[in-house]
């Protein structure tokens, strides 16, 4: 019987692990699992709860949250046996513009890295945006990498070659002199490990106010979105720019270089223009 238990956990957290699955997706899975727990209660497992657990999420949350809420679950369930209480996902037409509100945009960007100042952050800013980076990716940008001017990143049992910008390496080259860091991860804690990705985010909402940037357009994920939309924007190379973020479907690309509502009108307006011209 599928049932909340530390054991059961466990044994889901081990598969992920055999599924070669990244720290930060094993713990998310972990968490929804968690979640849907909490609100089943003492409920058992059935096609009716998950289906009211879908509708609570429905409620409570955006279509794309909700989706990836699901995902988690119907991978717990049909680990546990429980393939008959798996549920669909909701169908979301795709968005032809990105929210204003959430895209973080180049002047944005540029009052985020002086807010920051002469510190470690403004270089992760910097580093990040430079290269389009995940952020889980960072521990990869090390003293022999920023030397060869390249980084190697294994992630997810794919390996590819991140280019570290002249200007990004300079900074980092200068920073490693300063900090005495001989070989390694060159944005380390205290205690002498890589960097944490919530410390990370909370360092970055720290400048929001300095910066005037709004809080909900800054996360370190943002800024490998303004590289992608920055690199298309000159490029218009959606094949070469899905080998830089490392995904290997050219349609998850594409949702990083969707522009904004603005943008799409400015076109509409010069298409118009055309036509009565």
């Amino acid at each position: 019987m599928c049932e909340y238990s530390p054991e059961n956990l466990l044994r889901f957290q081990e598969y992920l692990l055999a599924e070669e699955k990244s720290q930060a997706t094993i713990e998310k899975y972990l968490r929804d699992v968690r979640y849907f727990f909490t609100f089943l209660k003492e409920h058992t497992i059935c096609k009716e709860e998950t289906v009211a657990y879908k509708k609570y999420l429905s409620n409570h949350y955006a279509p794309s949250s909700v989706n990836s809420m699901l995902v988690s679950l119907n991978r717990f369930l049909r680990f546990m046996g429980e393939e008959t209480s798996c549920v669909k996902l909701l169908k979301i037409q795709r968005q032809i513009f990105a929210s204003e509100d959430r895209e973080l945009n180049r002047h944005e960007y540029q009052r985020l890295v002086k807010a920051a100042g002469n510190t470690r952050l403004s270089l992760v800013i910097q580093t990040i945006c430079g290269t389009g980076i995940r952020v889980s990716e960072l521990e990869y940008i090390t003293v022999e990498a920023v030397k060869a001017g390249k980084a190697t990143v294994n992630c997810k049992s794919k390996t590819r070659v991140i280019f570290i910008p002249e200007m990004v390496q300079k900074l980092l080259k200068m920073y490693i002199k300063k900090s005495g860091i001989k070989t390694g991860s060159v944005f380390i804690s205290k205690n002498g490990n890589p960097l944490n990705r919530k410390n990370i985010w909370r360092d970055m909402k720290a400048l929001c106010e300095k910066a005037n940037v709004p809080p909900q357009k800054v996360f370190p994920h943002n800024l490998r979105h303004l590289f992608a939309r920055t690199f298309y924007s000159i490029e218009k190379d959606v094949v070469r720019l899905a080998d830089l973020l490392g995904h290997s479907s050219i349609n998850t690309t594409r949702i990083y270089t969707i522009e904004t509502g603005n943008q799409n009108i400015c076109r509409l307006n010069r298409v118009q223009r055309c036509l009565m011209t």
